[in-house]
């Protein structure tokens, strides 16, 4: 964070300055700001958010032990460091993230880029941040840091050295992702996709359009939209984009796209493709395992654009990229198994690509096995959307379906009545009932998908696979 004084930062929060020791409101604190204790360093400030299961106002103490010299809280705790009391830690960091980066940005040349979308929005970022940072320092989240509490901070981490900051924006409410683009107006804000991921959270699709056009919606004036051309339901955001004054620039493999992607060559090393840049065609390797992921390129390549990056550029160093981020089409081993991980996301388009994937990039010699678990956050929608991802795994010739999770149930007994014979579909109500039978099952030339959502924590069972037959 930037340097504030107390009476600053107590300002910018709206709250409460509780002074310890020698410090005194005109004291100055620059440190990290986090709502986890084990992360704290000399000079941190300590955000005691309460939780489901814990709350961080227990381990103030501990954050001070580790260096923590503020706490942001929203009781007084009988600890010895400065504490700034509130109604709701989780709002006062937004109101801190808002005063910070608005002074970064009156002192500088802070470029700030948005990204939203059903899927791939932590691959994106981290392609459009590799194509920054040469260029640069660049902010962008650690994980899937695009929460009411992970964007904020995220934010915290400009200095006024940054010179892009790369927001990721998710939603499990409405109105989100709105309050949260708000907080810093981008200059540049993409939406990948409308799908079902946590349409259940949003009423269903119509829902979710409504959430990620508040991206749009939030760009600041004179700014630029990058928008999807082939997904009919963001190119329906172009009316918003036009109401605002913001150009519109896009992506895709449509031929009003303005980065355009021709025929792909998926295989277990990567995909090629063309790139279509103003008459120009540029060819592109992507080592990021996965065709769709393609797309993802597309719209990092378009965005960096819009930040004056030349394509060239942002090719030469997307070619750089060997893997979007842990657990996301993670190839842990190559041979004699090829075990994939791609478990800590997943709406029914990501799973649906990701088994197109395994069936692309398996040779004719070669078996796939689909491990697969629940899909969250898909309300009334969930027993419709598991039976066709069943489905789809039947119609891809997958010989061996391995379900794991009684929330995933449904998409077992769909690929059963879909035709999946005797034990080509096999369910599992645990995990660990599913590694014993696959540590058996598994044999050279296998490919080996794990593919789940965060909370079914399939990630772990795929790691656990890599290990064993690395």
């Amino acid at each position: 964070m930037i340097a504030l004084t107390l009476t600053e930062i107590a300002a910018a929060v709206n709250g409460e300055l509780h002074l310890h020791g020698t410090d005194s409101a005109e004291t100055v604190v620059s440190g990290v700001v986090d709502t986890d204790s084990r992360t704290m360093e000399p000079g941190a400030v300590f955000v005691a958010k309460p939780g489901e299961t814990t709350d961080g106002h227990l381990f103030v103490g501990t954050a001070v032990e580790a260096g923590a010299v503020l706490a942001l809280v929203e009781r007084v705790v009988d600890e010895p460091v400065t504490q700034i009391v509130v109604p709701d830690v989780v709002l006062a960091i937004a109101d801190l993230a808002r005063e910070v980066v608005a002074r970064v940005r009156a002192a500088g040349d802070l470029k700030i880029v948005g990204i939203t979308g059903s899927n791939g929005k932590t691959t994106t970022k981290n392609m459009l941040a590799t194509i920054l940072r040469p260029e640069g320092e660049t902010v962008a989240p650690k994980g899937s840091y695009n929460n009411a509490v992970g964007a904020p901070l995220t934010m915290l981490r400009v200095t006024h050295e940054t010179r892009y900051l790369v927001c990721e924006f998710g939603a499990d409410a409405p109105g989100q992702i709105g309050r949260l683009a708000g907080l810093v107006s981008p200059d540049v804000g993409v939406v990948l996709m409308v799908g079902m991921a946590h349409a259940g959270g949003f009423g269903g699709l119509d829902g979710t359009v409504r959430e990620k056009s508040e991206l749009v919606r939030a760009v600041r004036p004179g700014g630029i939209a990058v928008l999807n051309a082939d997904d009919h339901r963001v190119a329906g955001m172009a009316p918003i984009a036009d109401e605002r004054q913001l150009e519109v620039r896009w992506f895709g493999e449509s031929e009003r796209a303005d980065v355009r992607s021709g025929s792909l060559e998926v295989t277990a090393t990567g995909t090629h493709t063309t790139v279509t840049i103003e008459g120009r065609e540029l060819p592109l390797h992507l080592r990021v395992l996965g065709g769709h992921h393609i797309k993802n390129a597309l719209a990092a390549i378009t965005a960096a654009g819009a930040l004056s990056i030349a394509p060239e550029t942002a090719i030469e160093r997307l070619e750089t990229m060997e893997l979007a981020e842990r657990w996301r089409m993670q190839v842990l081993t190559q041979s004699p198994i090829r075990i994939i991980n791609d478990a800590y996301n997943a709406s029914p388009d990501a799973v649906a690509a990701a088994l197109r994937t395994l069936a692309q990039i398996t040779g004719p010699d070669e078996r796939m096995v689909a491990v697969l678990g629940a899909m969250s956050e898909l309300g009334e929608h969930s027993v419709e959307e598991h039976q066709k991802i069943g489905l789809l795994a039947v119609r891809l010739r997958i010989p061996r379906i391995v379900v794991v999770g009684q929330e995933a149930r449904a998409l077992y007994l769909a690929a059963v009545a879909e035709g999946s014979w005797s034990d080509e579909a096999v369910f599992f109500e645990s995990a660990d009932e599913a590694f014993e039978y696959l540590k058996t099952e598994l044999r050279p030339g296998d490919s080996v998908l794990v593919k789940s959502s965060n909370a079914a924590g399939l990630r772990f069972l795929g790691d656990r696979l890599g290990e064993s037959f690395s």
